[in-house]
């Protein structure tokens, strides 16, 4: 069930937005979809506009935004790669509310199926028509071929001496790697980490065991686990034409070996 605050401000988001010949149709995604949604969900808001006033929205989206509520602070996606998207706290009861403007001619290209809260006609339902949705899932491949350079890497800034550098890329190859295998293993998208306790809580002893703390000891070890982890998942999600790059990962974890080595001495 979709809490109080949040079916609140969707349907009235929803009376403001459509009063605007602009727009034609509001959908939304995330844990809407799958009826998941909680007292901590964000709202996810897709904004179809018309390709004619497409940018002309987008020069009033903070001015929309604030029509909607009690605007606390907003901001737009580029850290996330999507300029589209305005982000947006609102109060007082705090609410995370994620915009994103979509000119009606590019809406077909997505990452999931939308539910449609409100349209113009049937103007976004047939423009969905036009593609279906592709959540992007890397290649076990993909990873492999970067896999033991991210190992030497991370080696580079245990040896240097690093440590924060470290376990922040530590906590990458956690969410770029580790982190969608195995949500991949249990039938699920490959969102990083995301409900990765609920989803595959056998794995959560080992995952702890990814997370270093402020020593070479610990990042050694940690890094030693993802590697660990990853060799497991890797035969796991193995096909005939896979290609394992092993002189790069014996050199890599002889490498951290060594790094290992040095930092007994």
């Amino acid at each position: 069930m979709i809490p109080i605050n949040h079916k609140k401000f969707i349907d009235s988001s929803i009376k403001i937005l459509k009063d605007d010949f602009r727009i034609v149709g509001i959908a939304t995604g995330g844990s809407y979809i799958t009826n998941e949604m909680d007292e901590y969900s964000d709202i996810d808001f897709i904004i179809a506009v018309d390709s004619n006033h497409y940018e002309e929205v987008m020069d009033e989206r903070y001015k929309i935004a604030a029509n909607l509520g009690t605007l606390l602070s907003a901001f737009t996606g580029e850290h996330v790669g999507e300029p589209r998207l305005l982000i947006c706290l609102y109060g007082p009861e705090l609410l995370h509310v994620d915009l994103k403007f979509v000119s009606i001619d590019n809406i077909a290209h997505r990452v999931e199926d939308p539910v449609i809260l409100w349209e113009r006609g049937d103007f976004v339902s047939e423009a969905l028509k036009e593609n279906n949705a592709r959540f992007p899932i890397p290649s076990l491949q993909w990873i492999e071929d970067r896999f033991w350079v991210w190992i030497h890497y991370g080696a580079t800034k245990i040896g240097r001496g690093e440590i924060f550098e470290t376990i922040e890329f530590i906590s990458s190859l956690r969410q770029m790697v580790i982190g969608p295998l195995i949500l991949m293993k249990n039938g699920e998208l490959p969102r990083g980490v995301r409900k990765i306790e609920f989803v595959a809580p056998e794995s959560i002893s080992l995952l702890k065991e990814t997370i270093p703390s402020y020593s070479i000891e610990s990042c050694i070890k940690s890094l030693k686990m993802i590697i660990q982890i990853y060799l497991e998942l890797r035969e796991y999600f193995i096909t005939e034409d896979f290609i394992k790059r092993v002189q790069a990962e014996n050199h890599s974890i002889n490498y951290l070996n060594k790094i290992n080595h040095v930092s007994d001495s």
